[in-house]
């Protein structure tokens, strides 16, 4: 999908992924405080919020204007301040160096995929955390819900095999139940440090 495909999708109803903040990002960071942070193809900025709620300074960049713009609204009426920009995720660099990184379900064709990652990791200053949070393969055949491309799923030894310079925390397939659905969604998770 391209931008005015998501800026479709996220102009046809009020909020398309909920307000809350996605479950592995709480399970994951829950004891961890950082000062600052990227949240890259943040859509309309719910794990964005809940880093600022948090007190971290926080940097959400997406490239649907649509949701961008209901990001800032929702920051404005929440009295929370986050950096929102629209770029593509692919080329943009954060210009400034963050203890906390997350991409949360981009699914792009692999090529482009590894480009957003190197960007991303890139922002990491040392010490500091990503984690990557997706769609895993496995879903096609045993999850629910998700892309049906396999060209823009993964396994958690590709997306851990991106970030050189970081130890690895975490690389695995994880469950996440779906509402209505008796399968669960088979997802993967990274979680690494920059060394």
């Amino acid at each position: 999908m391209n931008a005015g495909d998501w800026d479709r999708r996220y102009a046809a109803t009020d909020l398309v992924w909920g307000q809350g903040p996605n479950q592995f990002l709480v399970s994951e960071l829950a004891d961890l405080r950082p000062a600052t942070g990227l949240d890259v193809a943040c859509g309309e900025g719910r794990n964005a919020l809940w880093l600022a709620e948090r007190g971290c300074q926080t940097i959400g960049v997406d490239y649907s204007a649509v949701a961008i713009d209901k990001a800032r609204a929702i920051a404005a009426k929440r009295e929370l301040q986050v950096s929102f920009e629209v770029a593509d995720v692919c080329t943009w660099r954060c210009p400034v160096s963050v203890e906390l990184a997350i991409i949360f379900y981009l699914q792009l064709p692999w090529d482009k995929m590894q480009a957003a990652i190197a960007n991303t990791a890139a922002a990491v200053e040392p010490g500091g955390t990503i984690l990557i949070v997706g769609h895993d393969l496995e879903n096609l055949t045993r999850g629910t819900g998700g892309p049906q491309d396999p060209e823009v799923l993964y396994t958690p030894e590709m997306l851990s095999g991106c970030l050189d310079g970081f130890e690895i925390v975490r690389a695995e397939t994880v469950e996440r139940p779906v509402e209505a659905k008796t399968n669960p969604a088979i997802d993967n998770l990274v979680r690494a440090l920059k060394v």
